[in-house]
C-alpha cells in the first residue's frame, strides 16, 4: 500500500467533505468543511491535502507555512490531521504522518509545530513514537 498526499481539487473535494471522525472525536477535530474554509481565508499559508491509501481517500491534513512569522517555531505547523472513522485502526494515521514528515523535509523544514489539544496529545505522541520507529529515527 502506498500512502500519498494529494491537493484538494474539484475532482476530490466532495469526497474530502464526506470524511468524518467518530462522534467521540468531534470535539477534538475540526470538520473538513471548516478546515477548507480556513484554508480559503488563509490562502497565503494554508496547504490542505487529501490523504490517500493507494487510490482510496482515507483522510485529510492541512499545514501552515508562514515563512514571515517572527518566531521560527511559528513558521511551520501541522494544523489538521484526520482519518475517516471507517478507516481508523488500520495504521493509516501513522503512514500519513510519515508522508507529512517527508513533505516538510522535502520543503526544507526541520522543525514543525503541532496544533493539538492537551487531552489528545498523549495519544498523538504515541503515534509519533511509532512513526519514528518505522522511519528508523
Amino acid at each position: 500500500m502506498k500512502v500519498t498526499l494529494r491537493e484538494i481539487n474539484q475532482d476530490n473535494r466532495e469526497k474530502c467533505l464526506s470524511l468524518k471522525v467518530t462522534p467521540e472525536q468531534l470535539e477534538f477535530v475540526a470538520n473538513n468543511d471548516c478546515s477548507l474554509l480556513d484554508a480559503q481565508v488563509n490562502m497565503e499559508m494554508a496547504r490542505p491535502f487529501a490523504n490517500y491509501a493507494d487510490e482510496e481517500m482515507m483522510g485529510f491534513t492541512m499545514f501552515a507555512f508562514d515563512v514571515l512569522a517572527e518566531n521560527p517555531s511559528d513558521r511551520y505547523w501541522l494544523w489538521r490531521l484526520m482519518i475517516d472513522s471507517s478507516l481508523q485502526g488500520r495504521g493509516y494515521g501513522s503512514l500519513a504522518l510519515i508522508e507529512i514528515i517527508n513533505y516538510f523535509k522535502e520543503n526544507g523544514v526541520n522543525e514543525m509545530t503541532l496544533s493539538t489539544k492537551k487531552i489528545i496529545l498523549m495519544h498523538f505522541l504515541y503515534i509519533v513514537s511509532l512513526v519514528f520507529a518505522k522511519m528508523g529515527k
